[in-house]
């Protein structure tokens, strides 16, 4: 996920807050729309929950 962050921070120019949350709302989005994927979204984004998150 870190890669991830750090794409978004350098070709979006996000902060890392911004480039977290980002995550954060795909991952909770594909999970939403197709929870068949949800084992496979939390093993490539599964430190996209916000750190104010308890269950992240």
């Amino acid at each position: 996920m870190n890669d991830l962050v750090e794409r978004l921070k350098t070709n979006a120019g996000l902060t890392d807050e911004q480039a977290k949350k980002v995550l954060e709302t795909i991952k909770d989005f594909v999970t939403e729309k197709f929870p068949m994927l949800a084992g496979a979204v939390d093993n490539l984004l599964g430190g996209a929950k916000s750190e104010a998150d308890p269950l992240g």
